[in-house]
């Protein structure tokens, strides 16, 4: 079909007619021996055939790519009207693939004016005709000449992509990216999945490399349990696990909205892979006795969690009942029906704790570990990892509410730092972890250098198009109760080692005896029915102690006003800085 010919089909016909004019040659010598006409005839009839037959099918490709006969000299002579007139940053593979996309479709009203990258080799070149006017820092020197910019260098940093936002931010013209690499599942570069420029984008995080094989082999026709699947990190997981074609799989969750949306949302995308929405409280023993015996899973992942420290310091029995027995009871559950795998996500909040949330889920991980090998062979294991950006329990959400409101945004302390990850990449390294644990191991996801939350909320206000500290103030209240200014992903004593995955790294805790380890949380629900928070504390700390929970902070000032110095610097100035 003529009008799709590409360079495929050139060298295709350059090999056709080379192969055509050797056997012309050859024949033409067998029969007069080259003496009865002019040699050059066999070379003009070459280039001739190639430049005719090539040109012919170039012409029909031109024809439907880009004209219609009527518009051939509206295109030559001058631009249509409402055509945005759009600058690429990035003068790569990318760039130009999206180049080629928008000459080829017409219908996207945009034309391509220039390109800005900092490699001084391409600056004065041209890719199809566009020209490569210069550095990316003088952005503001061609002002007048587009309307939009869009990012393609999908594999900048963090410190790139942050830089070329500045700039682009400074121009006051819209501008898109070009999705990370990560994001192109299909590898496959595109106009139309260009899309705004998000926190994921500024965190920089490197694409994970998954083994496949390996995850197919343990999921593929298995029956997969996800608890929390309507959760923010329980969704993803199914949606990652709905690709590599398992038998079914189990969607469970306490919430009949969330469940009633992960389960719509698998029907519509996944209609070959049978799921089944389980409303089940993981706190009912018999309830998921129940579910166990009708879904007979070979595989539990287990995401369901109370995940907001403020609200568990609150409720400290809540938390255990959902936290510590939840994951009792699955565990039985998984023993009792002989799964295979069963792997707990927990959190960094659970290594040296300061708060009901991470001494609950310290004790479930030990709660894992050691019932490990004393489970009628179901290899059990412990995936901690970070913040994500997007979950349920993030402060992304907040933020955002805050912004559209005009502000304050209110940040806890100029000194906070968490982990990030996105919430794709931790479902992805749940599932490589899965492939290589043989049951009692902690794995740890490395989440790279941990990020101001004071930064992170700027990074956003700038997102939403506001100068922050000048029109959205930052507000800074204080630690709330439980909360720390640093997270860790590791607790001393532990012995940390690298695996096969750049990503991924394995620790083995301390050995535990099952027997006692049951005892001290039959004791600890006993307390946790006194509904005491100070009991409940004290017996959280007999059964972890390294928890030692934090108090109560003051807040650091009553508001932050927009235009006033709030830095670290600033705040010690004006006698406001309080340590924590």
């Amino acid at each position: 079909m003529w009008r799709y010919t590409g360079l495929v089909d050139i060298i295709n016909l350059t090999k056709a007619i080379l192969l055509s004019s050797v056997i012309v040659v050859g024949v033409a010598f067998f029969l007069f021996r080259l003496e009865s006409f002019p040699r050059s005839v066999l070379f003009i009839d070459l280039l001739l055939s190639l430049i005719l037959i090539g040109g012919t099918r170039i012409g029909i490709r031109l024809y439907y790519s880009h004209f219609t006969v009527g518009e051939f000299f509206s295109h030559v002579f001058r631009r249509p009207r409402n055509q945005k007139r759009l600058l690429i940053i990035g003068a790569g593979n990318t760039g130009e693939k999206v180049v080629r996309e928008i000459h080829d479709n017409p219908n996207l009203n945009t034309v391509p004016v220039g390109f800005l990258d900092d490699h001084p080799r391409k600056q004065g070149k041209a890719i199809h005709g566009i020209p490569v006017w210069g550095e990316i820092e003088k952005i503001a020197r061609y002002l007048k000449l587009f309307d939009e910019i869009l990012i393609a260098i999908p594999s900048a940093t963090a410190g790139q992509m942050r830089r070329i936002v500045t700039r682009c931010e400074k121009t006051d013209k819209p501008f898109l990216t070009v999705p990370a690499l990560a994001e192109l599942i299909d590898g496959k570069v595109s106009v139309s999945k260009a899309r705004k420029v998000t926190l994921n984008d500024l965190l920089g995080r490197e694409e994970v490399h998954l083994n496949k094989s390996e995850i197919r082999r343990y999921i593929q026709h298995k029956r997969v349990l996800v608890t929390g699947a309507g959760g923010s990190i329980g969704s993803e997981l199914v949606n990652q696990i709905c690709q590599f074609e398992p038998k079914s799989v189990g969607l469970l969750d306490m919430s009949e909205f969330n469940l009633f949306q992960i389960d719509h949302h698998c029907r519509n995308r996944y209609p070959q892979v049978t799921t089944v929405p389980l409303l089940t409280d993981i706190r009912d023993s018999d309830a998921l006795q129940r579910t166990f015996r009708n879904f007979q899973p070979d595989v539990v992942f287990h995401a369901a969690a109370y995940k907001h420290v403020p609200m568990q310091e609150l409720h400290p029995c809540e938390a255990v009942k959902n936290n510590v027995l939840g994951t009792q009871h699955l565990l039985e559950a998984a023993c009792a029906f002989r799964v295979a795998k069963f792997v707990m996500i927990s959190t960094d909040k659970a290594v040296r704790p300061t708060n009901v949330m991470g001494a609950t889920k310290r004790v479930a991980e030990k709660l894992v570990t050691c019932i490990n090998g004393n489970g009628n062979g179901v290899q059990c294991m412990v995936v901690r990892f970070g913040n994500v950006i997007g979950s349920s329990g993030s402060v992304i959400p907040t933020f955002r509410a805050q912004i559209e409101k005009g502000g304050p945004v209110t940040v806890t302390h100029p000194e906070i730092t968490r982990y990030f990850m996105s919430i794709p990449e931790a479902a992805q390294l749940v599932l490589e972890a899965g492939t290589m644990g043989t049951g009692g191991e902690t794995f740890i996801l490395e989440m790279g250098k941990p990020v101001k939350i004071a930064d992170l909320a700027r990074d956003l206000i700038r997102l939403s198009g506001y100068e922050p500290d000048e029109e959205i103030a930052i507000e800074y209240t204080g630690l709330r109760p439980g909360e720390k200014l640093y997270e860790e992903l590791i607790t001393q004593g532990e012995g940390i080692v690298e695996t096969q995955h750049e990503k991924i790294m394995v620790l083995r805790g301390e050995v535990c005896d099952l027997v006692e380890m049951k005892t001290q949380i039959a004791q600890l629900a006993e307390v946790a029915l006194t509904y005491e928070p100070g009991r409940i504390r004290q017996k959280l700390m007999e059964i972890v102690p390294d928890y030692q929970p934090a108090a109560v902070h003051k807040p650091l000032q009553k508001a932050a006003e927009p235009k006033r110095d709030l830095s670290e610097k600033g705040l010690r100035h004006s006698g406001e800085m309080v340590t924590a």
